[in-house]
């Protein structure tokens, strides 16, 4: 008679296993994938897409190089998490324009590089646009609301 309990017991976890496997299956399926960035990707992809006063002057290890100090930056402003850690931060964050550029720029002196800033302009423009595609971008802020606010 104990092995009929077990059995039956047994039979009971592994239906409800099966019902909360299915129904998270059928969530999921309907669900986007959630967009992932890839440097290889994205150095093919901003390449193919930049003017070709640009494309003339930066190789594709350029164009690695500006995409990972801007990737570093935005790590610094907590723009890469996903949203769900911890550290995630409690206001929208916003970067773009002006101070990317001004970041990379920086970098690059340090590094003895001499990018231009219309250069490095072309290839942050190149990865938003990237970033967008692939859904990587949350919403555009309010227009009647200033910035991280």
């Amino acid at each position: 008679m104990g092995v009929v309990w077990v059995i039956l017991a047994v039979a009971v976890v592994l239906l409800i296993a099966a019902v909360v496997v299915g129904r998270e299956t059928e969530r999921l399926s309907g669900a986007p994938p959630r967009p992932v960035f890839d440097l290889d990707e994205a150095v093919t992809w901003v390449a193919r897409h930049l003017p070709h006063e640009v494309t003339a002057v930066l190789s594709h290890d350029d164009v690695r190089q500006i995409l990972r100090w801007n990737l570093d930056y935005f790590r610094s402003k907590g723009v890469t998490g996903n949203g769900s850690s911890a550290s995630s931060p409690a206001n929208d964050v916003v970067v773009g324009g002006g101070e990317t550029v001004d970041n990379v720029l920086a970098r690059a002196r340090t590094a003895g590089l001499d990018y231009t800033a219309p250069q490095v302009h072309a290839v942050l423009d190149a990865q938003m646009a990237y970033l967008e595609a692939i859904g990587a971008l949350g919403p555009a802020p309010p227009r009647d609301e200033p910035p991280g606010a």
